[in-house]
């Protein structure tokens, strides 16, 4: 299998303050990463290297042979924890700024997702629930033919009913083969996804592996396997 995403003792410092430490990680074509641990683990500082918003301080990260930067951006589809979008706009003026900004984004497929998530093109964003606006971030995300889709807390905070319909749209992807990788702290409704999972703390893998093979060695679930891992922190 074709690597993606290659890390070598990644480290990164805010100010004086280490956010990862030495991480490495191996992501190949097709596979499905959950990227797991307690807030202020380093999740998040992770996530915005690979997708090209925030620079290492050292160690190696490639993706698909590039180090993060304008070229990966081209290729690399993100869906950050937060809302992205200018209040002015309509979902319709969402799509259009992605399809000029990136040239893989497809709109039939953000459509066919709008549809699925019960979202009229003609609202405006600012009227949006944070569920609704939860869904529209994500189809936009997922309507990129992108070679690496990196979602950050994509179920987070979000209503059963939105919740289910961004699984499911996670789920298809899956299916699809493409390469995700995704940080949760939701670990049971989304864990059947992952193929391999990371667990981190201060920047630290502290445990890594093949999903099932885990499940299987514990004889726990990803999410219990979670929680008695980060005892205490949660």
């Amino acid at each position: 299998m074709t690597t993606i995403l290659r890390a070598s003792n990644l480290t990164k410092f805010y100010n004086n303050k280490l956010a990862l430490n030495n991480f490495s990680l191996e992501v190949k074509e097709g596979e499905v990463l959950g990227i797991l641990g307690p807030n202020g683990s380093g999740k998040t500082t992770l996530l915005k290297i690979i997708a090209g918003l925030h620079q290492k301080s050292s160690g190696d990260i490639t993706i698909c042979g590039e180090e993060p930067g304008l070229k990966t951006k081209g290729f690399v589809s993100f869906l950050p924890d937060v809302n992205f979008l200018y209040k002015w706009m309509k979902i319709k003026d969402a799509k259009d700024f992605y399809k000029d900004f990136f040239d893989d984004f497809n709109e039939k497929t953000f459509l066919e997702l709008l549809d699925f998530m019960n979202l009229n093109p003609s609202q405006k964003v600012v009227d949006l629930s944070k569920g609704m606006k939860e869904k529209l971030n994500l189809a936009l995300t997922l309507a990129r033919d992108a070679k690496l889709y990196v979602l950050d807390e994509p179920i987070g905070g979000v209503d059963p009913v939105a919740r289910d319909q961004i699984l499911n749209s996670i789920i298809d992807k899956a299916f699809e083969k493409k390469t995700i990788i995704i940080t949760t702290q939701l670990v049971r409704d989304i864990e059947a996804v992952f193929d391999k999972v990371v667990f981190i703390s201060e920047g630290n893998t502290i445990l890594s592996g093949n999903a099932e093979e885990l499940r299987s060695e514990k004889k726990m679930s990803i999410e219990e396997i979670f929680k008695d891992l980060y005892r205490g922190e949660l």
